[in-house]
C-alpha cells in the first residue's frame, strides 16, 4: 500500500519543477512511511511514497522499463492478489523479472497487454503509467473503488494523486469548493467521479483514464452487470464458501505481520475464522483486534439498531478460532481530543461527518499499527449479502430514495440541522439527492421475468454496491493509511460481488434473516452465539462524558465569533446545543456538534475558498 502522485504538462519540461513534485509527494508520507521516490522525464513527473508489504527490498518506485521506443514508468498503490499467476504467464511470454514484487508484474503486464491489463487484475489498486512511447498517461482504479484516485485537468495536462491534498500542494490547484461540492459534503450519496474540490475529479472505480496531447478519455473496463443466477441454494452456498476460501488465502499473502479486525459480528467473525484455519495449516496463529470503550457496559443501552455490546461475541470468536486477541479500549477524552479530530480531518481532507466513529477507527488503527502492517476487515459484507436494516425496512424498500438515507434519518436525525437556514435553502439538498437517485437507478438492468419485488431488491443492492460502499471504503482507507496500516477487504473481491449480486433476494434471505448465504457458508466456523446474532453496526460510544466534551469544545469555538464556520452553521442553533446544562442526549444533537467542529477544523486546516453563487 502506498501513496502516488504526479503531473503531466505537455507544454513544459517538468525536470525544472522538482520542488512542486516533492511537495506533492511529501503530502503522501503517512501513506508510505518506508520509502520515497520521484522521477521526471520531459512532460511527465511521478512521485511515490511506499509502505512495504511484498518484496521489501525490491519493490521501490517509481519503477521503469526501458523499451526501444521509449520508457514506461509506473507509480502503483495497492495489492494485486493474482500476481503470482500473472507473473507465471508473463514469464512464459518471455518477460524477465528483477524483483518479486507485484508492482513489477503490473508494469510488465502493461508492456504485454496495454490498457487491457486492467481487466486481468484481481485486487485493490490505483496506479498511473507514463508511456513515453506514445506520450500518454494511463490511470487505472480497481473495480470497487477500494483505493482512492483523484485527478485535476490543467490547461496542458493533468495533476493526480491518491488523495486531494497531493493535488492541492501544486501551485496550479486552488483549494476552492463550489455549491455542488458542499452538496456532496452534506449528503451521503457518493456521486461517482465527484471530488468536492472545484476542478478535481475521481478516477471512477473500474475505469481507465488516459491523457495525451489530444485530451482526456475515459473507458470503463468493469461494471456491475445483471446476469441470470441458475444455481440452487446448496450450490450457491458452496460456491460462496469456495470463493471466500480462495479470497482469504490470497489476501493473507504478505511479507509483514498480519492481523484481522474483529467486531464479533457475522462478517468479521467469518473472515477471522477463515484466516485462523488457513494460518493454522502452516502452524501460525492469527492476531485479532477489537475496539471497545471505557465503561461501555455501564453506559450501554440497547436500541433498534444495537443489541448487546460487541465484546462478549468478540471473545467467543477469539476462543473458538484460537486467535491471539487484544481489545483496544478507548475513553471519552481520547475520542473527543481535538488533536485526534485534526488528524482525522487531515487524513480525509474533508469534514466527513462520522464523529466519534471516525475518531475510534483512527485510534484503533493507530494501536494496531504498533503490532501489524496488514489487517483484514469484514467491511462491505453488508452491502454484498444484504445485511443492513434498510434491506428489510418496508419504508426504505418502497421509497424512491437512497435507502440508507431513509434509515439514517429515522435513527440518527439530520446533522445538517445545524447549518444556516439560508445556506440550506440555497443548496436544496433534497433536490440534489433526488436528482442523484434518479441518475443512480437509471442504468440498473432488470432480468426478463424478474418480479417487481425482486427488481426493487436488486436496485437496493446495486445502490449499496456502487454508492454507499464507496463512502465506507473511503473512510476506511483514509483512517488506516493515516497511520501506515494496509487494510484489506476480502468481501470486495469482484468475483464474490458479481456472484452474490445476481443471486435473487429470495436466496439471499432464504431463512428470513440478513446475510443468509454468508451465515450458512461459514456455519461450521462460527460460535453459536455469533451464528444467531442479529446485525449490529460499527460501535459508537454512549458515554455522556463524550457529549459533554463536545459541548465544551463548541463553547470555545463560540468564543471566536469571527470564525468562518459561522458562515456555514447557525450560531444560535449551535449555542443552544453547547450551553445546555446536561450533555446532549440525542444522536442528531451530538452529530450536529460533531459536524460543527469538523467544519471548523477543516476551514482552519485547508482554508478553502467557499463559493456560494
Amino acid at each position: 500500500m502506498c501513496g502516488i502522485t504526479g503531473w503531466v504538462s505537455f507544454d513544459r519540461d517538468l525536470g525544472a519543477e522538482r520542488a512542486s513534485l516533492d511537495a506533492m509527494t511529501d503530502t503522501m508520507a503517512c501513506r508510505g512511511p518506508d520509502d520515497t521516490g520521484t522521477w521526471t522525464q520531459g512532460p511527465a513527473a511521478l512521485g511515490h511514497r511506499r509502505l512495504a508489504i511484498i518484496d521489501l527490498p525490491g519493490g521501490r518506485q517509481p519503477m521503469t522499463a526501458e523499451t526501444p521506443e521509449g520508457t514506461v514508468a509506473l507509480v502503483y498503490s495497492g495489492e494485486t492478489y493474482n500476481f503470482t499467476e500473472l507473473r507465471r504467464e508473463l514469464t512464459g511470454r518471455g518477460h524477465r523479472f528483477a524483483t518479486d514484487s507485484d508492482t513489477e508484474v503490473v508494469l510488465r503486464g502493461y508492456l504485454e497487454w496495454g490498457e487491457a491489463l486492467a481487466g486481468r487484475l484481481n485486487g485493490m489498486y490505483a496506479f498511473a503509467l507514463w508511456d513515453a512511447r506514445h506520450d500518454k498517461l494511463v490511470m487505472v482504479r480497481d473495480r470497487m473503488g477500494i483505493k482512492p484516485f483523484y485527478f485535476r485537468p490543467t490547461a496542458d495536462g493533468v495533476l493526480f494523486g491518491s488523495e486531494p491534498k497531493a493535488i492541492l500542494a501544486n501551485p496550479l490547484a486552488r483549494a476552492r469548493v463550489r455549491p455542488d461540492g458542499l452538496r456532496e459534503l452534506f449528503t451521503m450519496i457518493k456521486t461517482p467521479g465527484h471530488a468536492v474540490w472545484d476542478g478535481m475529479r475521481e478516477v471512477e472505480p473500474g475505469t481507465v483514464v488516459t491523457v495525451d496531447r489530444g485530451g482526456l478519455r475515459t473507458h470503463a473496463y468493469w461494471r456491475l452487470e445483471t446476469r441470470p443466477h441458475t444455481d440452487d441454494r446448496a450450490t450457491t452456498i458452496a460456491t460462496v464458501r469456495g470463493l471466500l476460501d480462495d479470497i482469504v488465502r490470497r489476501q493473507l499473502v504478505a511479507d509483514v505481520p498480519r492481523c484481522t479486525l474483529l467486531s464479533g459480528g457475522l462478517d468479521s467473525s467469518a473472515m477471522t475464522a477463515l484466516a485462523a484455519r488457513q494460518l493454522a495449516e502452516h502452524g501460525e496463529k492469527v492476531r485479532s483486534f477489537a475496539v471497545d470503550f471505557v465503561g461501555q457496559a455501564d453506559h450501554f443501552v440497547a436500541d433498534e439498531l444495537r443489541g448487546p455490546p460487541d465484546t462478549p461475541f468478540v471473545h467467543d470468536v477469539a476462543r473458538s478460532a484460537r486467535t491471539d486477541h487484544q481489545d483496544i479500549v478507548l475513553d471519552a477524552q481520547a475520542l473527543a481530543d481535538p488533536e485526534v479530530r485534526a488528524k482525522v480531518i487531515r487524513a480525509r481532507a474533508l469534514p466527513a461527518g462520522f464523529g466519534d466513529m471516525d475518531a475510534s477507527l483512527y485510534l484503533l488503527f493507530r494501536a494496531i499499527r504498533e503490532h501489524s502492517t496488514v489487517a483484514l476487515s469484514g467491511e462491505s459484507a453488508d452491502e454484498v449479502f444484504g445485511g443492513y436494516l434498510q434491506f428489510f425496512d418496508e419504508e426504505a424498500r418502497r421509497a424512491d430514495a437512497f435507502p440508507w438515507l431513509v434509515s439514517i434519518g429515522r435513527h440518527f436525525g439530520e446533522d445538517t440541522e445545524v447549518l444556516r437556514p439560508d445556506l440550506l435553502a440555497s443548496l436544496d439538498l433534497t433536490g440534489y439527492v433526488a436528482d442523484g437517485y434518479r441518475t443512480a437507478v437509471a442504468g440498473i438492468e432488470r432480468l426478463g421475468g424478474e418480479s417487481d419485488f425482486e427488481y426493487r431488491m436488486r436496485r437496493i443492492s446495486h445502490l449499496h454496491l456502487t454508492r454507499f460502499v464507496r463512502v465506507l471504503l473511503d473512510r476506511k482507507d483514509r483512517a488506516s493509511m493515516a497511520v501506515g496500516l494496509e487494510v484489506r477487504v476480502p468481501f470486495c473481491d469482484h468475483r464474490l460481488v458479481e456472484y452474490v449480486y445476481n443471486a435473487p433476494w429470495a436466496l439471499k434471505s432464504f431463512d428470513g434473516r440478513e446475510k443468509s448465504l454468508l451465515r450458512e457458508a461459514t456455519a461450521d466456523l462460527l460460535p453459536r452465539s455469533v451464528y444467531d446474532r442479529v446485525k449490529s453496526p460499527y460501535p459508537s460510544t454512549q458515554d455522556p462524558k463524550y457529549a459533554a466534551a463536545l459541548q465544551d469544545h463548541v463553547k470555545e469555538l463560540l468564543a471566536r465569533p469571527s470564525h468562518r464556520v459561522f458562515d456555514l452553521v447557525d450560531r444560535d442553533r449551535v449555542r443552544g446545543l453547547a450551553e445546555r446544562a446536561e450533555p446532549v442526549s440525542t444522536q442528531a444533537e451530538r452529530r450536529g456538534l460533531e459536524r460543527t467542529l469538523d467544519l471548523a477544523m477543516w476551514l482552519d486546516m485547508y482554508a478553502p475558498e467557499i463559493v456560494l453563487d
